[in-house]
């Protein structure tokens, strides 16, 4: 099955990379995890997408993230457990990215988030964005960081 068309609301599995991690030098995720899709970048070639991470872990701060009905958890194929989509922090990301694999064979979607929930996901991560209060890894950035040092070392 071909990988679907980014759009807002795609519930993907990823690599994700957090700020933090980032931070410490890591260059991919420790873990694949469910990522929502807030928004294709238009004009970008190859496609870029912007992601937030889905975690069990609480936000930092109460307005960091937005937490799943268990009712769309269920909905998506997740766990019971508490989960929150955190609209602080966002990856960039080529929608060619290996690290985007599919979460069963021949599956590359867990679904889509509702379409309200969707939007709050994308209105959060603007306000942040408004306020200089998100945080941004663009891993196309760290790819390229990655092929240069590589090619320096042969």
């Amino acid at each position: 099955m071909a990988k679907p068309a980014p759009k807002g609301g795609l519930v993907i599995r990823y690599d994700y990379l957090w700020v933090s991690e980032e931070a410490r030098g890591r260059e991919e995720g420790a873990k694949t995890r469910p990522c929502a899709v807030v928004v294709a970048l238009p004009g970008t070639d190859p496609i870029r997408v912007i992601v937030c991470g889905i975690t069990h872990r609480p936000p930092d701060r109460g307005d960091d993230g937005i937490a799943l009905p268990l009712a769309v958890k269920r909905y998506l194929g997740l766990d019971d457990e508490p989960s929150w989509v955190i609209t602080s922090e966002v990856n960039i990301v080529d929608w060619e990215d290996p690290g985007i694999i599919p979460v069963e064979p021949g599956s590359w979607e867990y679904g889509y988030l509702p379409p309200s929930l969707a939007e709050q996901v994308r209105g959060k991560v603007l306000a942040h964005s408004k306020r200089k209060k998100l945080s941004a890894v663009d891993r196309p950035k760290i790819e390229k960081r990655r092929t240069a040092r590589q090619a320096r070392e042969n």
